[in-house]
Formats: structure tokens, C-alpha cells, sequence
């Protein structure tokens, strides 16, 4: 077990450090996925820790909420990437995309510093934008096409993802999660 949690401490490494041989390893691995929800829940768990007046309702809701939305994200980014703006180099499965989107939540851990007056807000931003930018690189090593490419496919994905949990939160009479 210690080897696992070695080989998912060095895998969230060179997440952070854009390592690009890391993401492809990630994105061929398919026992990372397990490793991907973890990181999405910690990510949650770290957000709602940050935010400390949310409560264990909170807590809970924004875990589910987390992996839900990952769940979502990814596939929306997978349907745009490959079928609207797919290269014939791309190539992949969603299970590629939402490994690799999931590892890419590991800067937004840093939001469990959101509660530090003063200065927490900006620690949780500056993992926000972090993480932005892996999932960018995540779009892209899964999809195999340009950052361009990747770049549009995350904001195409982003709007119908926000459409989607909007309407899953009318639904169920709760806010919409952000990924």
C-alpha cells in the first residue's frame, strides 16, 4: 500500500510541476482513475475545510457535488474535444479525459487555506488557477491536439457544464457545484 500512495503523491508532483511524461502515464493508466476521484475528493474536502462556516451538510454535499461535477466535466470535455473540435490525431476515451482532469484538481487543495484571514483567499485563487491550468494540459495530453484546441474545448465544456449543474441544482433545489 505504501507503494500506491508513493506513486499517487509522485503522480500529483508532476501534475504540479506540468510534467508532461506524468500526464501520459496518468492518461494510459486505467487503475488511476480510482487515484483521480480520490484526488478530486480531496481537493472537495479541502475547499469545504477552507470554507469553514459550510458545515458537515456542507462538507458532504460538496464531495458529492465535487465528483459528480468531475464526472460531468469530463465527459463534456470529452464529447466537445472529439467531436467538435477533434483533430485526426485525436484519439482517446473518456476514461483518459477524467483521469487526467481528476489529477488536475490537485492544486485546489490549496483552498483549505481559504479560511487564513488575510491572506487564504488568494492561497485558494492561486491553487484555482493552478488547477486551471493543468486541466488545460489535461484537455490537451488526453485529447492529443493543440493547447489552442484545449483551451476552447475547456470553455465550451465549462458553459455546458455550468448549464447542466444549474439545471440539476433546480432540480434538486441545491446550488450548482463548480468544478
Amino acid at each position: 500500500m505504501q507503494a500506491a500512495n508513493n506513486a499517487i503523491v509522485d503522480r500529483v508532483m508532476g501534475i504540479l510541476k506540468l510534467d508532461i511524461p506524468t500526464y501520459e502515464a496518468i492518461e494510459h493508466d486505467r487503475n488511476a482513475t480510482k487515484e483521480a476521484a480520490i484526488i478530486v475528493g480531496l481537493a472537495a474536502l479541502a475547499g469545504a475545510i477552507g470554507g469553514i462556516d459550510e458545515g458537515a451538510k456542507g462538507v458532504i454535499l460538496g464531495i458529492v457535488s465535487a465528483l459528480i461535477g468531475w464526472i460531468i466535466f469530463s465527459a463534456l470535455a470529452y464529447f466537445f474535444g472529439t467531436q467538435l473540435f477533434g483533430t485526426p490525431t485525436t484519439q482517446a476515451d473518456v476514461g483518459q479525459v477524467a483521469r487526467l482532469v481528476g489529477y488536475a484538481q490537485a492544486p485546489r487543495i490549496l483552498a483549505v487555506f481559504g479560511a487564513i484571514p488575510g491572506i487564504g483567499w488568494l492561497i485558494a485563487l492561486i491553487g484555482a488557477i493552478w488547477s486551471l491550468v493543468c486541466v488545460i494540459i489535461a484537455i490537451r495530453q488526453s485529447l492529443e491536439f493543440s493547447t489552442g484546441r484545449a483551451v476552447i474545448t475547456a470553455i465550451v465544456a465549462a458553459i455546458a457544464f455550468a448549464i447542466v449543474m444549474g439545471i440539476l441544482g433546480a432540480i434538486f433545489g441545491v446550488g450548482a457545484a463548480v468544478l
